[in-house]
């Protein structure tokens, strides 16, 4: 297998981000047209002088702020004072997922509209007052989904039946992380929450499937402090997603290694009990191509039970092949924001991802996608809870 040098990955991952910005960028210039109609209204009805002035001035405002809140995060780094996170940045994505939310209904009312008004036999015009009306109700969805949702995770357990599951093994109790993604809006705080929400339900094991940070090198201590903190009988293991590797992934490694965390890339374990073997493996990341599927599964025991760390989970169907009892993903977010066209704008990667949250089965290999507990892109969740999972190995 041919590795890229770190060179051309950093120019892949650059051309990336820029296409991926341009393209964002379109999309926020289109969906701040009806809030600027939205806004016009407002104005109309406060009494102000030139309401389309204030129209064009909140088009002008909403997608300049935009730029400024993805240079300010890509990467993203220390240093940003917190009343501007707090007083700038957190209200403008509020803003941003309500005039996400709002183009379909904007458009959907564009077009009714003027049938409406013929058939009444009024003046044809644009529903100002239905885009005013719907922007006002996403902003208190969207505030919700910022404020509260993305901050309320919740611990679940689930059993996972495996077939040929060694009787020693049953029982075994593995937690899961994944998708922290620790930085300027997610803070240390919040992940030592997670980590302790994780040791309270004692796992055997704990594991981090990926996106530990969001992008850069500004945060590593406190992702070292978040999954340093974690603590299982049989160790803690990590896999590399491709928000790790946006910067310098090895720094991160040495850090975690350091607090005698497993960083398995295209490795693997062996965890006992008794006669009976589990091996714990992962691959590394996909997007930089590091990934070795056969690497990771070459010096599994004979028998045994063999569990992959993927972060991401569009490798389950060659794991499954290559003999994967068990694969733990991520990735996906479950669209972070499950709500049609809010999921699609919000995780644009998920398009392509057939799985995307919770447990599939191939054969007699099972996956489990997980939700994540961060956030990136838009800072919001609804309908997708972070999650501390514990999964529960059975006999099938």
């Amino acid at each position: 297998m041919t590795t890229a040098s770190p060179e051309t990955h950093a120019r892949a991952r650059r051309a990336r981000m820029s296409r991926f910005l341009v393209i964002l960028l379109a999309v926020t210039a289109v969906m701040h047209v009806p809030v600027a109609l939205a806004a016009t209204e407002l104005a109309r009805r406060l009494g102000v002088g030139v309401p389309a002035l204030v129209g064009v001035v909140s088009w002008i405002a909403g997608v300049g702020l935009f730029v400024g809140r993805a240079r300010a995060g890509m990467p993203d780094r220390r240093g940003r004072h917190p009343a501007l996170v707090r007083l700038v940045d957190i209200p403008y994505f509020i803003h941003w997922c309500a005039a996400v939310g709002l183009l379909i209904p904007a458009i959907v009312m564009t077009v009714v509209s003027p049938i409406v008004d013929l058939v009444r036999g009024v003046p044809v015009g644009l529903p100002m007052t239905g885009y005013l009306a719907a922007y006002l109700t996403l902003l208190l969805v969207c505030a919700y989904g910022v404020l509260v949702r993305r901050r309320w995770f919740r611990v679940v357990e689930h059993e996972v039946r495996i077939p040929g599951l060694a009787p020693e093994l049953d029982g075994l109790r593995i937690a899961q992380l994944s998708d922290l993604h620790i930085g300027t809006m997610t803070p240390l705080s919040w992940g030592l929450a997670w980590a302790r929400a994780a040791n309270a339900r004692t796992p055997d094991v704990a594991v981090v499937t990926g996106d530990m940070v969001t992008s850069g090198v500004d945060f590593h201590e406190d992702v070292a402090e978040v999954v340093g903190a974690l603590r299982a009988k049989d160790g803690v293991y990590v896999s590399m997603g491709n928000h790790d590797y946006f910067g310098e992934g090895e720094p991160l490694i040495s850090l975690l290694r350091a607090r005698d965390v497993r960083v398995l890339r295209n490795a693997g374990t062996v965890i006992e009990r008794g006669s009976a073997k589990l091996w714990l493996a992962a691959i590394d990341d996909t997007w930089t191509r590091r990934d070795d599927v056969d690497l990771a599964m070459r010096d599994r025991p004979a028998g045994s039970t063999a569990v992959l760390l993927a972060h991401d989970p569009n490798r389950f169907d060659e794991a499954a092949a290559k003999g994967a009892d068990l694969v733990l993903s991520g990735h996906t977010h479950g669209g972070q924001i499950a709500v049609p066209f809010f999921y699609r704008i919000a995780n644009l990667a998920t398009f392509s991802y057939p799985y995307n949250i919770g447990f599939y089965r191939r054969n007699e290999a099972v996956l489990y996608v997980h939700p994540g507990l961060g956030t990136t892109g838009p800072p919001m969740r609804l309908g997708v809870p972070p999650e501390v999972a514990v999964l529960t190995l059975r006999r099938g």
